[in-house]
């Protein structure tokens, strides 16, 4: 990886794609240190002080993730990439159900363009639900789970509101364009870089909270703990099942085509990290809940007594949500049919299996089995951060763990991959020079 990063800033045009890369990501972290305008940024320092040092886990910690600490500080930028993933999540589960999103999907670029277009709307209609919930709750002093903070704003009038509530909605707008910028004249996909440099960005305030409340020795071994964690994941991402395919010769005129030998490569995480995000956005209901009625006994003993980090319930019940958004996911994400259908009209075939109906059965049977060690691998990844809890009580400032290093691993392989893949296309234009 490192001989790839060093080829590639030798290379003068991937050296500028890569610094305007970069450049991209300063301007990106700027507006995420930008405070809104109305925040007091003083009372939001002193109520962040007092949420690390407590016990309670924030409601909005994954949506916090996803901005790199910028949700809890109120900033340009605090709803981060979330809305986004969000809508692209919604857009590709209707996909399934709406004709006409499938229609405009099977139509090439024009259909992606709409449907990119779409997701854009949904977007910027999500932003606004979110912003106007986070801002109403800071102005009333209840951002932090389980402390009344106070004022976290100057003012509470209805201008100042609108006026915050309009600035965090623009800000995911510009996220969406710098995005779209490192997309097209950048390296990799410019909103999976986005989303990787906020989770990379909270690593160093985490390793020095460990380091200062567990001393060296926890550190060390949190740290060796993590390299393991990061070598695993990175073996499972690359794991694949590759099934064969043969292209039967054909005439065309007077032209013979086919013959030729390739493969379809199942992956085992097929689903990538949309179960974690599923299960985690689902378990967090019952906190909302308990937050928006408070005074329901059954609920509040509900929530405290079996949704903690640390409690077996929580962690089974976690584990179970993956397992089965993982399956749930690759069935709606990979269609055997249509693949089947396709090697067919192309005069494809696996070997030993008839082409058709047989072929799709064959490609269910080999996905669904290969789903199972995905789904584990994703629920045992997922449930780190809360064992640590259990053992170390560190799951707040715990790294190495659930969405964050999924989200780490994947996007530094593909963005890699798509280092390398462009170094070979030099290459090869060298070679025919």
């Amino acid at each position: 990886m490192l001989t790839a990063i060093a080829r590639a800033f030798k290379t003068p045009d991937l050296r500028k794609k890569i610094l305007f890369t970069l450049l991209i990501i300063v301007v990106f972290r700027i507006g995420s240190l930008l405070p809104t305008p109305g925040v007091d940024v003083g009372a939001v320092k002193a109520a962040l002080d007092a949420a690390e040092s407590g016990e309670n886990k924030n409601l909005y910690s994954l949506i916090n993730l996803f901005s790199g600490g910028a949700l809890l500080q109120l900033s340009v930028f605090a709803l981060g990439i979330m809305p986004y993933i969000t809508a692209s999540i919604i857009i590709q589960l209707l996909t399934v159900v709406i004709p006409r999103l499938e229609a405009l999907k099977k139509e090439g670029q024009s259909g992606t363009t709409k449907i990119t277009q779409y997701t854009r709307y949904l977007t910027i209609g999500l932003a606004i639900l979110q912003s106007t919930g986070i801002v109403a709750m800071a102005a009333t002093g209840n951002l932090f789970q389980g402390q009344n903070t106070g004022d976290l704003l100057y003012n509470t009038d209805l201008f100042t509101i609108i006026s915050m509530v309009i600035v965090m909605t623009a800000g995911t707008a510009v996220i969406m364009w710098l995005g779209e910028l490192v997309t097209d004249r950048g390296i990799g996909n410019g909103m999976s870089i986005l989303i990787f440099t906020q989770v990379v960005a909270t690593f160093p305030q985490q390793f020095a909270n460990i380091f200062r409340t567990k001393g060296g020795f926890i550190f060390t071994i949190v740290i060796l703990v993590g390299l393991a964690i990061v070598a695993s994941v990175v073996f499972v991402e690359q794991a694949q099942r590759r099934v064969p395919v043969q292209y039967a010769k054909r005439m065309v005129g007077r032209r013979m085509y086919g013959g030729t030998s390739t493969y379809i490569p199942l992956k085992v995480n097929q689903a990538g990290i949309i179960p974690v995000i599923f299960a985690s956005s689902l378990l967090y209901l019952p906190q909302l809940a308990g937050q928006l009625w408070p005074n329901n006994e059954f609920l509040a003993k509900y929530i405290l007594a079996y949704m903690a980090q640390d409690n077996p319930v929580n962690m089974a019940v976690t584990f179970a949500l993956i397992i089965f958004f993982t399956y749930f996911y690759v069935a709606i994400t990979f269609n055997p049919t249509e693949v089947a259908d396709n090697m067919k009209k192309y005069g494809g075939f696996i070997p030993g299996i008839r082409p058709g109906r047989p072929t799709a059965e064959y490609l269910d049977f080999v996905l669904s089995r290969i789903t199972a060690p995905g789904a584990l691998y994703l629920g045992l990844v997922a449930l780190i951060p809360m064992v640590a809890f259990a053992l170390v009580g560190a799951a707040q400032d715990f790294p190495f763990g659930g969405t964050s290093i999924l989200i780490i691993v994947g996007v530094g392989l593909d963005t890699v991959k798509q280092i390398e893949s462009q170094l070979q296309q030099r290459s090869y234009e060298g070679f025919l020079r």
